[in-house]
């Protein structure tokens, strides 16, 4: 009987370990958008996180999404994942908040809104390698 909870008790902590991992990711990195028409690279940027345009294809950098364009700035960990910030919508050249939830280590959402929170955006960016 002991060695049944012994086991049972390694396998409970060998299935929380992939949990763990995945909550300590970190956006560092670079992230598509869903189109994978823009690629951002997320960084340090002081004590906060920014991202910014690294590749784009021609059609969004006629819209402003130049590589070095800063789309996401001032974001700061809230706990669980989620992240708050500034953002900036190259397109309609409108800045706003910014919301960024890590859903799995290469999986991201991110929210962006403008006037007052009565125009937002959420895109659902993936790590590229």
């Amino acid at each position: 009987m002991k060695q049944i909870l012994v086991r049972f008790a390694l396998v409970a902590v060998a299935a929380a370990a992939p949990v763990t991992a995945a909550a300590q990711a970190t956006i560092e990195g670079r992230w598509a958008n869903p189109k994978r028409s823009v690629i951002v690279n997320v960084a340090q940027c002081g004590d906060a996180y920014c991202g910014t345009v690294s590749w784009a294809t021609a059609r969004n950098r006629e819209h402003g999404a130049a590589p070095g364009t800063r789309v996401l700035s001032d974001l700061r960990p809230q706990g669980k994942g989620i992240y708050k910030g500034r953002a900036y919508e190259p397109k309609r050249n409108m800045t706003g908040s910014a919301t960024i939830h890590q859903v799995a280590p290469d999986v991201m959402v991110v929210k962006g809104c403008a006037i007052m929170g009565l125009f937002c955006k959420q895109q659902r960016w993936t790590r590229i390698s």
